[in-house]
């Protein structure tokens, strides 16, 4: 499948009109569109995942904002509730299983899906590491590249590869794929411990705690992304800022013209990856190698 033949729902929206990035005139249909679009790319990163949602009912200006992480009133039946095997009795988690899920959210008003690392047939198995560059205020953009790069280099030192994208927020976030072994123990420790090096490393730079009074000057490497219950944005997802940016996978040569964390929005992503002549992340799970 290519964005030139998308996915057909079968869920029908409501007020297709209505306004979630107002200033940027996107509807809910243009919402719906574009992740017709770029579904078949983004498949492998929200099917199957518990995710995390964020809704706003009346887009991106609304009052409410909601992050949800189990059932609504009023949820699409696709839009699935899945038991936690850890938490059997507690409140079910969400996943969606195919473009149909998607179309749900998008009539839900989800305007950023963040899934955990790991799909719910391996609950304990993680089966990616991401680790989120978040810059102060008076970072630039270059830095957050250097920064990226040095991630690279330090994960292809261990075997590992590294995959980039743009966080659609204020960094990058380089991703590992991973065969599903190690648990998320594990993986949590490895993460943290990339993060320290860097930060022992090259102390006046970068910093492995989030420390508000520190932040200033430095990128902190956002290792916390990998425990068990916690998300990090989804590829392909959007934003709820304006602009309507995106998370946007890339090739690593990319970076050098790309001119900030939120150059890819909703309206330029579609038009990318007809025109490109392949998928930045095509060979993202074949990279896979176990944590050991």
């Amino acid at each position: 499948m290519s964005p030139r033949n998308p996915p057909a729902a079968d869920v029908s929206l409501t007020h297709p009109d209505r306004l979630y990035w107002p200033d940027e005139g996107v509807t809910k249909q243009a919402l719906a569109d574009y992740y017709a679009a770029v579904w078949p790319f983004m498949v492998p990163y929200v099917v199957n995942r518990p995710l995390a949602l964020l809704r706003l009912p009346d887009g991106i200006k609304s009052q409410q904002r909601f992050f949800q992480k189990h059932a609504w009133k009023g949820m699409n039946p696709h839009i699935e509730e899945i038991a936690d095997p850890q938490d059997a009795d507690g409140e079910k988690l969400l996943r969606i299983a195919d473009f149909n899920g998607l179309v749900a959210l998008v009539q839900s008003a989800v305007l950023e899906i963040h899934p955990w690392g790991v799909t719910t047939d391996n609950w304990e198995k993680p089966d990616m590491i991401t680790m989120d560059l978040d810059p102060g205020e008076d970072v630039a953009w270059s830095a957050v590249i250097t920064a990226a790069i040095e991630l690279k280099a330090r994960l292809e030192a261990r075997g590992l590869a590294a995959f980039v994208k743009t966080s659609g927020g204020k960094g990058l976030h380089v991703v590992t794929p991973l065969s599903p072994k190690a648990g998320w123990a594990e993986v949590k420790d490895f993460a943290h411990s990339l993060a320290e090096s860097m930060s022992a490393d090259a102390p006046e730079k970068y910093l492995a705690t989030a420390t508000k009074a520190k932040r200033g000057g430095h990128i902190y490497i956002d290792y916390l992304r990998n425990g068990r219950g916690n998300t990090a944005v989804a590829a392909y997802s959007t934003r709820a800022r304006p602009g309507a940016p995106v998370s946007m996978p890339l090739d690593w040569p990319d970076l050098d013209e790309v001119s900030g964390p939120a150059a890819f929005t909703l309206g330029n992503v579609p038009h990318r990856l007809e025109t490109r002549p392949k998928d930045p992340w095509g060979n993202f799970f074949d990279a896979a190698v176990p944590l050991e």
